[in-house]
């Protein structure tokens, strides 16, 4: 079952397991790449087809996922029309091709905006200084630069809930740290290359941690989960050390 090449979208599909499928747009972090990778999961979200169980987004591909057994039963109920029975992978790309042929590409997507407080430097953000002087500025001019910014989430992924956000600015990358952190604290903001996140969940990691937010990113007990979602555009509210304690406990009283 080889990759296929689909020349209307520019995209190929290819099999992953005997249940899923990659749809490959592009090969780096682009607006129009996200936005064939939105258009096909609200559309197949929409609509889905018989045995879809769910399509999750990333930088550069949609990887939907099937149950093989639903196709398989649906082919058998078709043998008595005469219908050939060819494998669920065949099936479920077939279906899909039919969907990228008639994906609306000029269509305009509509974006949720979540703010996020973020209290910057200190305790909070131990890594703030070695980003201003990596870039030759102050942390006042970081601070700035980094909350003035909207950010697009790309994908959700490497920890439950963790956005990873494209749209910083080239004046405060950053490389990620040669010697990453065994422990993060849930809420840490940083850096990494031309990225920014959040880290929802206490968790090891090298980027550079610039803030903390008092705002919680994963909900274990909320469906979705993630507070974010691919697709969504992200801005940071600069915000005291006495505003952040204040929203930890208003946090711990709900």
């Amino acid at each position: 079952m080889p990759e296929k090449l689909l020349k209307k979208t520019a995209c190929t599909l290819s099999p992953l397991g005997d249940s899923a499928i990659v749809i490959t747009f592009g090969n780096g972090m682009e607006y129009s790449v996200h936005k064939k990778i939105k258009l096909l999961k609200d559309l197949l979200e929409e609509e889905p087809f018989a045995g879809f169980i769910e399509c999750v987004p990333a930088y550069t591909n949609l990887t939907v996922f099937y149950d093989p057994l639903v196709i398989y039963k649906d082919q058998n109920q078709n043998k008595s029309n005469g219908n050939e029975t060819i494998s669920p992978f065949e099936v479920v790309r077939s279906i899909l091709e039919m969907k990228l042929q008639d994906l609306k590409e000029d269509k305009k997507l509509v974006h949720r905006t979540v703010t996020i407080p973020v209290c910057y430097g200190n305790e909070y953000g131990p890594d703030l200084e070695y980003v201003a002087r990596y870039n030759d500025l102050t942390t006042d001019e970081v601070i700035h630069i980094h909350s003035a910014g909207e950010y697009l989430a790309y994908m959700i992924g490497f920890a439950p809930g963790f956005p990873f956000l494209g749209g910083l600015s080239e004046n405060i990358a950053t490389p990620r740290r040669s010697s990453p952190r065994m422990t993060i604290p849930a809420g840490a903001v940083g850096i990494a290359g031309m990225q920014t996140g959040v880290y929802p969940i206490s968790t090891p990691g090298g980027w550079q941690l610039i803030g903390q937010t008092p705002t919680k990113l994963f909900l274990p007990n909320v469906n979705p989960p993630s507070l974010l979602q691919a697709g969504d555009i992200v801005k940071f509210q600069p915000i005291t050390d006495q505003e952040y304690k204040e929203m930890i406990l208003k946090e711990g009283v709900q």
